[in-house]
């Protein structure tokens, strides 16, 4: 059975930019209610009920009670319009849940086993394709999350949609491939080692010694005419 989170919302009257602003002038977040074959229907919430579901994480596939002056409708958050600066919530979108009708939502993957896995262990990067998987179920069914074991992946191992747990009773909008939802990728190249500090130059041989110069030639004994 799904769980459904009650939202307190009050009926707006002016729609546009002009009423947008009016509501969150007096306090409140403007929002619009639509779909199921229904006329659009104008709200008004309280800005720190919507903070805290958007907080929760998976808000995209949570099923919503709007109480609307005694009256409950089942909705899902579409989407939801944040201030450029601030990045406060300033409008929120909620489709109507229609009975019989399959429901479009993206389902978030929790992840399990990383510490076993021995890929991780060995250094591999966990490298996830999608944090969360589209699929189309019945809207009293939508699943709070898929499970991803990763306790038996090595490198180069991955996690497809026929891998995941808890995807009964619902249908994936991609169906031409059995697609990849998270691999485990080789380690990143290791740096080179730093090469080798090169090897000291050879000290240069000493120069040879210069050769002696050439004795003069000894003086004859005889005497010189000039010594008579």
């Amino acid at each position: 059975m799904a769980t459904f989170t009650t939202i307190e919302a009050e009926p707006r009257t002016r729609g546009g930019k002009g009423g947008a602003r009016a509501t969150r002038r007096a306090g409140k977040l403007p929002g619009i209610v639509y779909g199921a074959r229904r006329e659009p229907t104008l709200v008004a919430l309280d800005p720190a009920a919507v903070l805290r579901e958007l907080g929760r994480g998976g808000w995209r596939s949570r099923l919503f009670d709007l109480s609307l002056e005694g009256a409950s409708t089942r909705a899902v958050i579409r989407d939801v319009q944040f201030h450029p600066v601030t990045d406060k919530p300033e409008h929120v979108d909620f489709q109507r849940l229609a009975p019989g009708e399959k429901l479009r939502v993206a389902v978030a993957v929790r992840f399990a086993g990383e510490g076993l896995s021995p890929g991780l262990k060995r250094g591999g990067v966990l490298n996830v394709v999608r944090h969360s998987v589209e699929v189309y179920c019945d809207p009293e069914r939508v699943p709070e999350h898929f499970d991803a074991d990763l306790s038996a992946l090595d490198i180069n191992d991955n996690v497809r949609w026929s891998d995941l747990k808890g995807t009964e009773g619902t249908r994936p909008t991609i169906l031409d491939r059995d697609f990849v939802v998270l691999t485990v990728a080789a380690p990143s190249k290791m740096p080179e080692p730093a090469a080798e500090a090169a090897a000291p130059a050879p000290v240069a041989a000493a120069p040879a010694k210069a050769a002696a110069p050439a004795k003069a030639p000894a003086k004859s004994g005889g005497k010189g005419r000039g010594d008579r």
